[in-house]
C-alpha cells in the first residue's frame, strides 16, 4: 500500500479511534416473489469495535449472521442501514477505486474452505504475487517475489521457495489455509477477517492455525475478527468475545468474563453444549427447548424467547438492548442480573 493510499484512507485516524467500528449495522435480504416477498433479517442493529492488534471472536450457531458481518466489513455486501467506520472514516465514503483498493488491502479476508479458495490451475505463488502486484504496485518483480517468500515463511511454511512452486493439490488442508493467510498478509493488512478458518481442518492441526493468528498479531501487528462456532477455540485465542443469535449480538465482553460468568441464556446454552474442564460452567440452562429463531419478518421481542426457559412476558413484547452488567461486559437480556461488584445495569445503545 502506498503512502498516498494510507493518507487517503486514514486522514481522520487518531490514536484514540478504534480500527473498525460498526454502528447500528443492519443487513436485510429480500426472499420470495410477488405477494410472498418477505425480509430476512440477517443482521440487525449491531454495534462493536475492533482495536489495533486485537483478536475479537464472533461466535454463534449457523445462520446467526456471523458471515454476513464479515462480508459487510469486507465490502461484499452494503449495509441496509447503519455505518462502518474504518480508522474514523465512514466506509460509505470510499467511492473511488483508489479508496476501495486501499481499504481492501488493509482488510482482507481468509475463507473457510481451504480446498476451494485456491485456484487448482496455478501454483500457490500465483495468488500471492497477483495480490502484491495489485495492492503494492511500488514493488518491482524481484521485490514482489522476495516479499512473497517472506510472507510464506511468516505463516510457517518452509522452505518458502519450494512451497511456492507447488500446486494446491500438493498441499495438505492446513498448508492451504496457511497459504490463505499468506495471501492476506501480502497486503500488509491492519485487520484480517478470518471466517471459520479452522472448521474444515482436522482437530490435530487446528491448534497450529490458532497459534499462527496469535503469532501474526505479535510479529506483524495485525488485528483479527475470528468468526467461529467453536467456543473452545475462541477462548484459546481471542481477547474479546461477541455472541450472536438470529442477527443480534446478545452478549459481548472480555473472553474470560463472558465464558466464566455468562449473562445471556443463549451463551449459557452454548457453554453447556461444549463443557470446558478448566473451569466450572453455569448450569442455568439444562437443555435446548422450543423453536428455531424467526428471522424472516420477525416480530418485536427477544429472538431467543422460543427456546429460553427463563422467558417472561416482557421477552415476547420488547426486544432487549445490550446493558452493562459487569466490567466491559454487556448482554441483551431482560432477566439478566448485573455483577454485585460490577458497574450496574445502565442501558447502552445496542
Amino acid at each position: 500500500m502506498t503512502a498516498s493510499d494510507i493518507e487517503l484512507v486514514g486522514t481522520t485516524e487518531s490514536a484514540a479511534a478504534p480500527l473498525i467500528e460498526a454502528r447500528e449495522l443492519t443487513r436485510h435480504f429480500r426472499v420470495g416473489r410477488g405477494f410472498s416477498r418477505q425480509l430476512l433479517h440477517a443482521v440487525d442493529d449491531v454495534n462493536f469495535t475492533i482495536g489495533r492488534q486485537e483478536i475479537v471472536a464472533l461466535a454463534g450457531e449457523s445462520g446467526s449472521g456471523k458471515s454476513t458481518i464479515a462480508r459487510l466489513l469486507a465490502g461484499v455486501y452494503k449495509p441496509t442501514s447503519g455505518e462502518i467506520y474504518y480508522q474514523g472514516r465512514a466506509m460509505s465514503t470510499f467511492r473511488s477505486r483508489k479508496d476501495q483498493l486501499a481499504y481492501r488491502s488493509d482488510v482482507p479476508m481468509v475463507f473457510q474452505d481451504p480446498f476451494s479458495s485456491l485456484n487448482p490451475a496455478f501454483r500457490v505463488s500465483h495468488g500471492i504475487l497477483r495480490s502484491l502486484k495489485l495492492h503494492r504496485p511500488e514493488l518491482n518483480k524481484q521485490q514482489r517475489y522476495e516479499e512473497a517468500e517472506r510472507v510464506v515463511e511468516a505463516v510457517g511454511l518452509t522452505p518458502a521457495g519450494e512451497i511456492m512452486q507447488r500446486y494446491p493439490y500438493e498441499l495438505s488442508g492446513g498448508q492451504r489455509q496457511r497459504i490463505g493467510f499468506a495471501q492476506a498478509l501480502a497486503h500488509k493488512p491492519k485487520l484480517i477477517l478470518a471466517d471459520e478458518p479452522v472448521s474444515m481442518l482436522d482437530v490435530s492441526i487446528r491448534i497450529g492455525l490458532l497459534n499462527l493468528m496469535a503469532e501474526l498479531r505479535r510479529s506483524e501487528g495485525v488485528s483479527f475478527l475470528y468468526i467461529t462456532h467453536d467456543i473452545a477455540s475462541a477462548r484459546y485465542v481471542a481477547d474479546r468475545l461477541m455472541i450472536m443469535y438470529a442477527g443480534h449480538v446478545v452478549e459481548k465482553g472480555p473472553t474470560e468474563s463472558v465464558l466464566q460468568n455468562p449473562k445471556h441464556p443463549y451463551t449459557d446454552l452454548l457453554l453447556g453444549a461444549v463443557p470446558d474442564p478448566r473451569a466450572p460452567l453455569s448450569t442455568g440452562i439444562e437443555g435446548d427447548t422450543g423453536e428455531p429463531p424467526k428471522v424472516i419478518d420477525p416480530t418485536p421481542g427477544c429472538r431467543f424467547r422460543w427456546r429460553c426457559p427463563l422467558a417472561i412476558d416482557r421477552c415476547h413484547e420488547e426486544t432487549p438492548q445490550l446493558r452493562v452488567l459487569g466490567t466491559n461486559h454487556e448482554a441483551a437480556c431482560h432477566v439478566a442480573e448485573p455483577d454485585r461488584a460490577g458497574s450496574g445495569s445502565a442501558t447502552v445503545p445496542g
